[in-house]
């Protein structure tokens, strides 16, 4: 029979170094390996071995001084945690309307400038549009980026699609710069891409906003025109109550 409350096995030089990267943390300024040694509650010459190993890895700095400092790595790692941290607030949220509307979940966002697609929630019985112009380079033609364009000024907006082709991808895709500003300005809080980016799929789509009010990003589902026409309204109305969600619970980049 097997033991589920036995402890896991843990790699005890791990941990060490560990204790030793959070005191490292701990003094802005910097602090010599005894007082790191002290705080982390290790030996000396143990304190010196994972110093040394920390520095060659890149997670550790000694200045000129003898003070220890936080690596070059360690801010790189703590870049790539807040993509994660988004992740982890976004992915539920996408998983659960993927699951209620029976459609693909899509969460996008401005980043220095362009649209970027940062999850999708799908399955076999949800299957995701393919993606065989990237969104970024033709957003015109996707709900997900008239929403976003939409997000942006008059200026920037005509920025933005005088640096983007609007590219014919479908019988249906509007390329006409002119009419493609009316359709955003006109917009009502959801977007619709009916056919406009890939034949036998259409898109819907919804702002999303900060703490702050700011919208910075933008929630979305596909699936097919006819069932897309049945739903919509539903649809809509649970995108914009999940939009409320996530803005109590993430924090936007500011683009």
């Amino acid at each position: 029979m097997v033991n589920e409350t036995r402890r896991p096995t843990l790699i005890a030089s791990v941990q060490r170094a560990m204790r030793l990267l959070e005191a490292v943390s701990s003094h802005p300024s910097g602090a010599p390996a005894k007082q790191l040694a002290r705080e982390a509650d290790l030996p000396l010459a143990t304190t010196y071995h994972l110093l040394r190993t920390l520095a060659y890895e890149g997670y550790a700095t000694r200045m000129s001084d003898g003070a220890w400092v936080l690596g070059e790595r360690v801010s790189n790692l703590h870049g790539r945690s807040k993509a994660q941290r988004l992740l982890a607030r976004v992915r539920p949220a996408l998983l659960a309307l993927r699951d209620e509307l029976g459609a693909a979940a899509y969460f996008a966002m401005h980043v220095d400038g362009e649209i970027k697609l940062i999850d999708i929630a799908d399955g076999p019985r949800t299957p995701r549009v393919d993606v065989w112009v990237g969104f970024d380079e033709a957003p015109h033609a996707t709900a997900l980026g008239k929403c976003l364009i939409a997000q942006l000024d008059e200026e920037r907006r005509r920025d933005y699609l005088a640096r983007h082709t609007l590219v014919d991808l479908t019988p249906h895709t509007i390329t006409e710069p002119r009419r493609l500003l009316r359709t955003l300005r006109s917009s009502t809080g959801l977007s619709i891409d009916r056919e406009e980016y890939a034949l036998g799929t259409g898109c819907a789509a919804v702002p999303v906003t900060d703490a702050t009010g700011t919208v910075r990003a933008a929630l979305a589902i596909s699936c097919r025109p006819a069932k897309l026409a049945r739903i919509e309204r539903p649809a809509a109305d649970r995108m914009k109550a999940t939009a409320a969600r996530l803005q109590r619970t993430i924090t936007l980049p500011v683009p």
